[in-house]
């Protein structure tokens, strides 16, 4: 879709018969007020003890997010990564990866090859059909088990609403999206039918972006990308590229798609079935498109495959009061995801490509039972997931196909088996304490082939047990104020990829497999403090301290005796995932907000997080790899009844290269130079402008202008340079 298509759009918009205005969702509710699903079960925000963020459906419409990602990202709260623009990988409290969960409608999205390197499966989730997002903030393994040690990230979809009448209710939206900097062109539209008993919704988005452009003012040339590898005439050449801000290659596109079929008999039960598809086009790893070995270029192409995910879900929800339990909820879904990687050096005839398939089931079982002035919310999880790897070696000039060593063992097993309680009362009506206890036990099982790779075992194979819990006090001595304190632990169980994989983390160096690895854990110490006057202001201070013993992190190591092998062609050392490590996370998080009348508002987000672990290399402190530097985003607002006006700037602080974790420095791509010529990462900020006018009852009109002074900025570990100066305009109807 372009911009021709955006003006098509208006003008069938403003034909259409004006349909029910856009819900506005902004109204600003009191610190008791506000609804979160912290333990899948809606609770008010001022009895849970935890930092939670959430973010609802008009601010996804107002701010334009690209990816679910860049909707968290905005909340000032998240730190984002991004290794390609087809990517995003979310930070937390300095854990990122397989250290924090994926959650959508109640089945958790992390699989048994979630690895520890940079992740971008977020994206699969659709901004556009979201309709509420949560961060909660620390360990959440008491409710949802293995990875949850930094958060989780809960994502809502679309409802399928039902009618209050007899007539059928039809509610529904189109939107067109145009950006510049990577000239995005976006269409969603969504459709809810519904009856008395029934109802359907369906969704549907698809997006295309190219090539992205960078800033031009301040950051180095390093940043610019003078070159890129094209085929021609058979041979890769290098070519001179004609706008060095441009970075070939890193567009890309992106389907989504979201069915569900809902019925509610009667008062008491509600059955739902959902279906979601998720696909991208081929997505560029930029950052390895930009590495040089000798001088060159190295690679002609490196790209992830398309990125497929498919989910069928149904929820049984029964809400009457028994005698173990006021509600229960059964959600049971099939989950399947394919990936693979394609990469080819230059002036090399050979590509080779690695895939992977994972069938992932699950079952979850949580009730919540009223127990005099408390509440307890218990339940039973399974989940299991079957690892199909394959790879392949295909020369480009004879179209000849021959096997190659997969990523990962093929026909992999990873399975945890949970059972939890959380019982939560109100002390006093000015305390309330929430505790609890999890038990989950988990496998693992993996046998290696050695066809192409002598590995030095033949299987691996983990049964292991964690039990972890929290105790949290929420004290509300006045009306407006609010205390927090909360000790929680989290686990996470070793998955396929760390156990089993087999990679070129950074080039010269070699990743093989550990079967001898165990369950990392984590305990968490948090405080905060919230002051809230409705419509005035709100200021909220949360400092928090995690250590994670056991941490599984990347050292050297030997293979068959040698310290380095031979491995697609290049000499590498090698190294492996080894649980010898202490990782110790503390920070502050603050949020202000401050009204100068109830239509002018002034808020603020800043984030400081420290993380060291243990170097057995060099038996002292090091950086961790996913503490980001300083970072936060200030932003200005004002409504006047149609319109919505925001004014904000984003900012990172520098991190000096003595202040890199060791994997970082060793990424001499991505960095800029300081002035002894060390990698480092510097600090920036960006201006931005947004607004958004409600034409009519049914025609919404936002527009936005990021990075206004066009600034040069990479974020921190970030392959990709971020978007220069970018003008987005949407258009949405609703019915």
């Amino acid at each position: 879709m372009s911009k021709k298509c955006l003006l098509a759009l208006l003008c069938i918009v403003c034909m259409t018969e004006a349909g029910n205005t856009q819900e506005d969702t902004t109204t600003e509710k009191t610190l008791g007020e506000v609804i979160v699903s912290v333990n899948k079960w809606e609770q008010k925000l001022n009895e849970v003890p935890n930092k939670i963020v959430k973010v609802n459906r008009y601010d996804i419409l107002k701010n334009n997010p690209q990816t679910a990602a860049d909707l968290l990202g905005q909340t000032g709260t998240v730190f984002i990564q991004k290794s390609q623009l087809g990517g995003g990988s979310p930070m937390i409290r300095g854990f990122a990866t397989n250290r924090v969960l994926l959650v959508i409608d109640g089945v958790r999205m992390n699989n048994a090859i979630y690895r520890s390197g940079n992740l971008q499966n977020i994206i699969s989730i659709d901004a556009l059909s979201t309709e509420t997002a949560e961060v909660i903030f620390g360990p959440g393994s008491l409710i949802y088990g293995s990875d949850a040690i930094g958060g989780v990230m809960d994502f809502h979809t679309l409802d399928a609403r039902f009618s209050k009448d007899k007539k059928i209710l039809v509610k529904g939206s189109v939107l067109g999206r145009y950006s510049t900097a990577n000239k995005e062109n976006t269409f969603h539209a969504d459709i809810n039918l519904g009856w008395k008993k029934w109802s359907l919704l369906s969704s549907l988005s698809y997006s295309q972006f190219d090539d992205l452009k960078m800033g031009k003012h301040g950051g180095q040339d390093s940043y610019l990308r003078p070159e890129y590898v094209e085929r021609i005439n058979d041979k890769d050449s290098i070519v001179k590229n004609g706008d060095p801000r441009i970075q070939r290659f890193s567009g890309y596109d992106q389907l989504n798609f979201l069915q569900k079929i809902r019925f509610r008999p009667n008062e008491h039960w509600d059955l739902q079935y959902s279906f979601t598809h998720a696909k991208t086009g081929d997505a560029p790893r930029y950052d390895r498109l930009i590495q040089y070995r000798n001088g060159a270029l190295r690679f002609a192409e490196w790209y992830y495959g398309p990125m497929l995910w498919n989910m069928h879900a149904l929820q049984i929800l029964h809400s009457k009061k028994t005698s173990i339990y006021n509600d229960a909820r059964l959600t049971v879904a099939y989950q399947g995801y394919e990936e693979s990687r394609i990469d080819r050096t230059r002036a090399n005839n050979n590509r080779n490509r690695q895939a992977e398939l994972v069938d992932a089931i699950s079952a979850n079982w949580d009730a919540t039972k009223n127990i005099g002035n408390g509440q307890l919310f218990y339940g039973l999880e399974y989940a299991h997931n079957k690892v199909g790897s394959f790879g392949e070696r295909t020369n480009i000039s004879t179209d000849a196909v021959t096997p190659m060593v997969s990523r990962y063992p093929d026909g992999s097993t990873w399975s945890t088996t949970g059972i939890y309680g959380s019982y939560k009362i109100n002390l006093h009506t000015k305390v309330t304490l929430t505790t609890g206890l999890r038990y989950s036990y988990n496998t693992l099982d993996a046998t290696f082939d050695t066809t192409f790779i002598k590995f030095p075992y033949k299987n691996a194979e983990l049964r292991d047990g964690a039990l972890t819990g929290n105790a949290g006090l929420v004290f509300r001595p006045s009306e407006g104020w609010q205390l927090n304190g909360n000790i929680s632990t989290g686990y996470r169980m070793p998955n396929v990829d760390d156990i089993g994989k087999l990679f070129e983390s950074v080039p010269g160096n070699i990743t093989v497999p550990n079967p001898d690895l165990t369950p990392e854990y984590a305990w968490n110490f948090e405080m905060g403090i919230i002051k809230n006057i409705p419509n005035k202001l709100r200021i909220e201070l949360n400092g928090f301290h995690t250590v994670l013993n056991n941490a599984i992190v990347r050292r050297p190591t030997t293979f068959n005796g040698a310290d380095s092998i031979l491995f697609n062609g290049v000499l590498s050392r090698v190294e492996a995932l080894q649980n010898v490590a202490k990782a110790t996370v503390s920070g502050f998080q603050a949020s202000a907000e401050f009204y100068f009348t109830k239509l002018v508002s002034l808020q603020t987000h800043a984030n400081w997080i420290s993380g060291k672990e243990t170097d057995d290399v060099k038996d002292e402190k090091v950086p961790l790899r996913h503490a980001p530097p300083f970072y936060g985003s200030t932003l200005l607002r004002c409504r006047l009844k149609k319109l919505f006006a925001e004014a904000s700037v984003q900012y990172n602080s520098e991190i000096e290269n003595a202040d890199l974790a060791p994997s970082e420095q060793a990424k001499t791509d991505i960095y800029a130079k300081d002035a002894d010529g060390k990698p480092y990462s510097p600090g920036w900020y960006a201006l931005n402008l947004k607004a958004s006018y409600q034409v009519s009852g049914n025609l919404l009109v936002t527009a936005g202008w990021e990075n206004i002074t066009n600034q040069r900025y990479r974020p921190y570990s970030s392959g990709i340079v971020a978007a220069g100066s970018n003008f987005i305009i949407s258009l949405r109807a609703s019915l």
